[in-house]
């Protein structure tokens, strides 16, 4: 007997039938003699709506509230994936995060799973019922309904197979495993068998959609293997795992891009020790998060021009920030919403040689102008000009034979 967490995203759980379809699933795993722990995302589409009727009540709606509404969308499809695997014969019962409980840490909106009680769930299983689970919430140590950002389902289920201690963690969507590239973009996209965690990670804090970042980073650090399958498909998935289960046999695993960044340039800033320090502390505070950064070397001693790159949707917040900022100096802000990241991934990179200078002369051939760059071990990322997107990211995926 294998005890497995079996996840379903929105688009799986997008309507009725498709409800229906991955019950099935559940049924024949359940079937096998597992024991089944069913985590499940909202409908398709429920959470955009829910948000957009929260906005048209107020742009600043009661985060505490935000998260009741919210957390309404998975609770409603755990219902129906219950009461879909009842009406199969399948013996199940959906909990609220608060009848387990799953205690969760921090702010609204934005909670961290903390720790689950496995005492409910374990006897239950013990008795042959499948458990499903509402995705994306818990509730704080006060009571408090939280949920735990976008995509947090993941995060949802990949946090149960580690305190569970479960066999595997199987992550179904609407695509049968993770790309070299989005394919519904580039079609000439493949599909990749085997990836480390460290390229996921990467692929996923860098655009890609298959997983959400912080789910990956818990299961690197608890090694917990994952598999990325379709739910309408028997094809074989993505395996998710440790650098030492793969065969590198490409340099670059996969080419991923986002389209929500924009760049900020401070002009005349002073060039003395603390500035930095200054100008990024209160974007801290803000939880405005900051990915690229470059200083330009001073010119005459006194000051520099200094770059950085953050998420679009922090970028009013960002310039209110900076500019009511007592603590800093300069002599002009320049902005741009209109731009895009792109980042070539691959644990191969460690040791070929050559990689940076590849990416650079394929863009260069294209026209395409670098904003900024950043660099890592196993990922090397520039921004560039929104309208370049597409055309960059067919050009590296030809480069790095992916094609």
């Amino acid at each position: 007997m294998r005890k497995k967490v079996l996840k379903f995203g929105g688009t799986s759980v997008g309507s009725i039938e498709r409800i229906v379809y991955a019950a099935n699933i559940v049924k024949k795993e359940h079937s096998e003699g597992n024991q089944i722990i069913v985590v499940v995302s909202a409908m398709s589409g429920k959470t955009n709506e829910l948000i957009s009727q929260s906005n048209s009540i107020s742009k600043k709606f009661n985060k505490r509230e935000l998260d009741v509404l919210l957390s309404s969308g998975e609770q409603v499809t755990s219902s129906l994936m219950a009461g879909a695997l009842n009406d199969m014969g399948v013996k199940s019962k959906s909990w609220m995060s608060w009848q387990i409980p799953i205690i969760t840490t921090g702010e609204h909106t934005n909670a961290r799973i903390e720790n689950i009680n496995v005492e409910k769930i374990n006897a239950y299983l013990s008795a042959g019922g499948v458990a499903v689970i509402p995705g994306f919430q818990g509730v704080s140590k006060s009571g408090e309904i939280n949920t735990i950002g976008r995509g947090g389902s993941d995060a949802t289920a990949v946090a149960i197979a580690k305190i569970f201690n479960t066999d595997s963690c199987e992550i179904y969507t609407d695509v049968d495993g993770v790309y070299s590239t989005d394919p519904n973009k580039i079609p000439v996209a493949k599909k990749i068998d085997k990836i480390s965690y460290e390229e996921m990670l990467e692929l996923s804090s860098l655009g890609a959609k298959v997983m959400q970042s912080s789910a990956v980073q818990t299961a690197m650090m608890h090694d917990i293997p994952l598999q990325v399958r379709s739910t309408f498909t028997e094809r074989q998935g993505t395996e998710i795992s440790n650098q030492e289960n793969i065969d590198y046999t490409k340099i670059v695993t996969g080419v991923a891009y986002s389209k929500d960044d924009a760049k900020i340039t401070l002009i005349g800033v002073q060039d003395k020790p603390g500035v930095a320090a200054n100008i990024f502390e209160p974007l801290g505070k803000n939880q405005i998060n900051i990915d690229m950064v470059i200083q330009n070397v001073s010119s005459d001693g006194k000051t520099t021009d200094l770059t950085f790159t953050i998420k679009r949707n922090d970028f009013k917040k960002t310039i209110d920030a900076l500019n009511s900022n007592k603590n800093i100096k300069f002599k002009n802000l320049n902005h741009t919403e209109k731009v895009s990241k792109i980042s070539v991934v691959g644990a191969g990179m460690v040791t070929t040689p050559g990689v940076t200078f590849r990416m650079f002369r394929a863009l260069a051939d294209e026209n395409i102008n670098i904003l900024a760059i950043s660099t890592s071990e196993i990922k090397i990322s520039v921004i560039i000009n929104e309208n370049d997107t597409l055309r960059a990211v067919k050009k590296l995926h030809t480069t790095f034979d992916l094609d």
